[in-house]
């Protein structure tokens, strides 16, 4: 059984910084990608990123030039840098990974931006 475990989450005032860190654990083989979505209250859950098991990335328009995904093959972990945030970048926010049948997400961890 795959589990996901994200961290990093937490109060920060706008423009300032976070990284979230999104842990893989279990009977894993061939991750074709692994990405972050959010969901702000009273929203629909959204894509943030994604980085292929090519390594290549992508991005939502709302965030590109300010989040990086990137990730640590041997720890099996992703992470997400986000700088410049915004108050609208409040939200909890979702790890996911896709490998073969798989579609496994992580339970979530909440990103406040406020001053």
């Amino acid at each position: 059984q795959v589990q996901l475990v994200e961290s990093g989450g937490g109060l920060v005032q706008p423009g300032g910084s976070l990284r979230l860190s999104c842990a893989a654990s279990g009977s894993i083989f061939g991750i074709n990608a692994m990405g972050w979505y959010r969901q702000a209250p009273g929203k629909e859950r959204e894509w943030v990123a994604t980085i292929f098991k090519s390594g290549s990335t992508g991005y939502a328009g709302s965030v590109k030039g300010r989040f990086t995904i990137s990730r640590d093959n041997a720890k099996n972990t992703v992470y997400l840098q986000m700088n410049s945030l915004k108050p609208e970048d409040t939200a909890v926010y979702y790890c996911n990974l896709k490998a073969g049948s798989l579609d496994v997400w992580g339970q979530g961890t909440l990103v406040t931006v406020s001053s």
